[in-house]
């Protein structure tokens, strides 16, 4: 059993859980399963800790006899619905978001979450390194939402959300907000962070004394949700990758050679899927059916 610890500077080891779930493999109940049934083994072992420490250069893992193999990069878009829970299962049987991307042929994960009650943009992807770097704080991406106040807003009210409200567990930094209009009782606003915290943009209304009726996120960076109607979900364009900045993988279709690895067994790596999860041009690929009741081709909360 190893006992060894990832080294802090460039880290190429893992834990087995983490190589499974992170492979395309499954999702981390899958691998813990996998590795209590026997079924894993690493250079030949049977590995039973879900913990054991891989290294992703030099170690050879494998599913049911089966080599884990390298799986072409994906980065997906997501319109989440309100009353969908970012997780691959629920015990209490609520719908997940993973109901909506069967199509994606493979596992992915989310970058960060969306609450229950908030829907709008979410990316999903089997790329950790570049998931990483855009839930990092360091990197600063935006986060634009909108949002439906639970009262009218003053300036005031708007100005100290601009200038960073104090919260339980820090000051949160200063705000982009504009004031998209006001109805009778409520203020319709529009705002960018650059913190991802639990919650933050509703604890935040909270803190200048209001509350977040309705929340949709509009954009991530310079990627937008545009026209995607609820439920629906396609995958990035190449240049909305490069907008990003962020490093990705290149798929081993084209060059370079990707680190996440997936397992020949496992039927979702159909034949028929593209070789790389990133759309050549804006043309959108998805799901065909959105969730009852919803509505939208436009973002944003109504009346």
């Amino acid at each position: 059993m190893s006992t060894k610890k990832a080294d802090s500077g460039i880290n190429r080891l893992k834990t087995l859980e983490r190589v499974l779930s992170k492979s395309g493999a499954g999702s981390r109940t899958d691998a813990r399963s996998w590795i209590g049934a026997g079924k894993v083994r690493v250079n030949g072992k049977v590995i039973q800790n879900p913990d054991h420490w891989v290294d992703m250069d030099h170690d050879r893992v494998t599913l049911d006899g089966k080599p884990l193999r390298h799986a072409a990069p994906t980065y997906l878009l997501l319109y989440k619905p309100k009353g969908y829970l970012t997780t691959w299962r629920d015990p209490e049987g609520r719908p997940t978001v993973y109901q909506l991307i069967g199509e994606a042929k493979t596992w992915l994960s989310p970058v960060g979450r969306l609450d229950l009650d908030t829907s709008g943009l979410l990316v999903m992807t089997n790329d950790n390194d570049f998931a990483e770097q855009l839930t990092n704080p360091e990197h600063k991406v935006p986060k634009t939402y909108q949002l439906k106040a639970g009262t009218l807003l003053s300036d005031e009210q708007l100005q100290a959300l601009r200038e960073g409200v104090q919260l339980s567990d820090g000051p949160a930094k200063p705000a982009i907000v504009t004031r998209l209009r006001d109805g009778a009782r409520h203020t319709f606003l529009e705002m960018t962070i650059t913190e991802g915290r639990n919650r933050q943009v509703r604890r935040m209304l909270e803190a200048v004394g209001s509350k977040v009726l309705k929340l949709v996120r509009t954009a991530i960076g310079p990627v937008r949700i545009g026209d995607l109607p609820i439920g629906k979900w396609r995958y990035l364009t190449q240049e909305e990758l490069a907008n990003l900045g962020l490093r990705i993988r290149v798929s081993s279709s084209t060059s370079g050679h990707p680190r996440r690895l997936r397992s020949d067994s496992r039927e979702s790596n159909s034949r028929n899927s593209p070789k790389s999860g990133i759309a050549k041009n804006g043309r959108r690929r998805g799901a065909r059916a959105s969730p009852p009741g919803s509505r939208p081709k436009h973002p944003g909360p109504r009346d």
